[in-house]
């Protein structure tokens, strides 16, 4: 079984005994044993404050809600919110830390949170003086695969902050060392590493346990049609959300489901099979009413691309239901559709919009992107 940052921690005892530790994390974080993260290190070291990202330190609100400020029941702690009014640790936050610890799950695609909720600790940690720990763990799709388009200049945001593909193929341990490098933030980082881990593994390999790392990502085939469908997330039409398979399926109450499946495998896209489907969301969009749409079916994950097959969704899609499907304005700055803050460009919003060009597009990207990244693999 692959060991993660957090079953190596005696290794770093020297950077921790001393110090006054914040922890940030999630019910993603924890050991061998299932034991969190936090309170294995609160049993041997000075932990003095808690930091919790989207979704919450228990993984109980949902996306998109704020996460109130609390006092952890188990160490009387207080858990400062890190998806509230501040999305970056404060320096009264930081006060009382020496040190942050970070531990938590990515998921593989660059619009997941998590992944500048780390960032953005890195910052504070350069900016008051303090250094951070990551505790490594696998990237649930693998470390092989890149796939998608890179930021335009212009569209950042807690979806998306720096110019890497959708599917970056690094652990956040990696993606950590590279973003610091390369972004120049500075911070004194160190990463744990996992022990056992090959780029090529997805998570069943790993011999770990699955603990969902956002409410709506329940297996790693959801992780994978992450990187096809939360473009969705932009639109009118239904990723899934309020479902028991979010990300898996698509569609809106206004969708010829028939028609969808029919153009869609009519692409013969390889490792995916599109099959019409009928859902009704109980929570989100178009609750209480039913959908058609298409399941996406993943028959081989080492020939799928999925970023390849949710370009064609979106294109088919706004084909199809012209006249009905509309955009969802941006939930985290005002002015920009969110669709371009997943997608990274504006050229998505054209409706010339061409699916073929944009994944040649990005796979020249890609290829740039795999040649700088080769310096921050941990692993092989």
């Amino acid at each position: 079984m692959v060991q993660c940052g957090i079953d190596q921690i005696g290794k770093f005892d020297s950077l921790l005994k001393d110090a006054r530790i914040g922890v940030v994390t999630c019910p993603t974080g924890f050991d061998k044993n299932l034991k969190p993260s936090y309170l294995v290190l609160a049993e041997k070291y000075n932990v003095t404050a808690l930091f919790g990202p989207e979704h919450g330190i228990k993984g109980d609100l949902q996306a998109g809600v704020y996460v109130p400020p609390s006092v952890d029941a188990d160490t009387g702690l207080t858990v400062y919110s890190l998806y509230g009014s501040t999305k970056t640790p404060t320096e009264e936050m930081m006060s009382n830390v020496d040190i942050l610890v970070f531990d938590m799950q990515e998921v593989g695609a660059r619009y997941y949170t998590i992944l500048y909720t780390m960032t953005r600790a890195m910052q504070a940690c350069a900016k008051y003086g303090k250094e951070m720990l990551v505790l490594d763990r696998p990237n649930p799709i693998g470390g092989v695969k890149t796939e998608g388009t890179s930021l335009a200049e212009g569209v950042r945001s807690f979806v998306g902050e720096y110019p890497v593909p959708v599917r970056y193929g690094l652990t956040i341990g990696e993606f950590a060392l590279y973003v610091n490098q390369t972004q120049n933030i500075g911070c004194r980082l160190t990463v744990a590493p996992c022990d056992g881990w090959e780029r090529g593994m997805y998570f069943e390999e790993t011999g770990l346990p699955w603990v969902l790392p956002s409410p709506n990502l329940p297996s790693v085939n959801a992780c994978l049609n992450f990187v096809a469908t939360c473009y969705f997330e932009g639109t009118n039409i239904s990723e899934g959300r309020g479902t028991t398979m979010p990300f898996e399926l698509v569609g809106a109450p206004f969708l010829n489901g028939a028609e969808l499946e029919k153009r869609m495998n009519a692409h013969n896209l390889p490792g995916v099979h599109f099959r019409r489907c009928f859902f009704t969301p109980t929570f989100e969009k178009h609750v209480g009413r039913r959908c058609c749409g298409v399941q996406l079916h993943i028959t081989d994950r080492e020939a799928y691309s999925p970023f390849d097959a949710g370009m064609y969704l979106l294109h088919e899609i706004r084909t199809i239901a012209e006249k009905s499907f509309s955009y969802t304005n941006c939930i985290w700055e005002n002015g920009s559709r969110h669709l371009v803050l997943l997608y990274g460009h504006e050229e998505i919003l054209s409706p010339d919009f061409n699916p073929a060009a944009c994944i040649a597009a990005a796979k020249q990207s890609c290829e740039r992107f795999e040649a700088e990244k080769k310096a921050y693999h941990i692993y092989y």
